[in-house]
């Protein structure tokens, strides 16, 4: 995707907050279209996304608590790129931790911003195929509340028409993996 074909100007930067993983900045821009204004936006290094399926055709599906969301989500796993990872490094490391499961077949699925009205955040997605229960369950990260699920593709469905799967990033890229799910 031709992503920054087009950049505004940059006439004044300013940060706002550094975090532990993004940050805030807030500019002044001058836009393809000569327009000037000030805008803000979350920075944030970009994250991978797997879509999990095991040999018989269940999603390993996490059911999370967010703080955003003061409840618990499901999602497909996820983890932010660390300094030094490739999104592929990065989906590996977070399947297995989040999971439990050891995937040896991949299929890039493409990438998508999350929110680019606000934040510069991408997700690199994959499928995750020939799955493998890894033999000494991972401990959790101390931040992180989770359970793992197996659903059926119709109770997946099911659980995004009911809002149980809010998640954007986990919405969209079972919708990119559904093409190769049918082959």
């Amino acid at each position: 995707m031709p992503y920054g074909s087009e950049p505004a100007e940059i006439l004044e930067k300013r940060l706002v907050f550094q975090g532990r993983k993004f940050s805030f900045e807030s500019l002044q821009l001058r836009l393809p279209n000569q327009q000037q204004g000030e805008w803000q936006c979350v920075r944030h290094p970009g994250g991978a996304l797997a879509v999990p399926v095991t040999n018989d055709g269940q999603f390993v599906v996490l059911r999370q608590y967010r703080f955003t969301a003061q409840g618990r989500l499901l999602e497909f796993p996820a983890g932010t790129i660390e300094p030094g990872e490739t999104p592929e490094s990065t989906i590996y490391r977070e399947i297995e931790e989040e999971t439990g499961y050891h995937a040896n077949q991949w299929q890039k699925l493409g990438e998508f911003f999350v929110a680019p009205g606000y934040s510069d955040e991408i997700i690199y997605a994959f499928l995750a195929q020939d799955l493998e229960k890894l033999e000494v369950p991972p401990s959790q990260d101390e931040d992180e509340d989770i359970e793992v699920l197996l659903m059926s593709e119709t109770e997946l469905e099911a659980a995004i028409h009911r809002g149980e799967m809010a998640d954007a990033k986990s919405i969209s890229s079972f919708v990119l993996a559904r093409p190769y799910l049918r082959k």
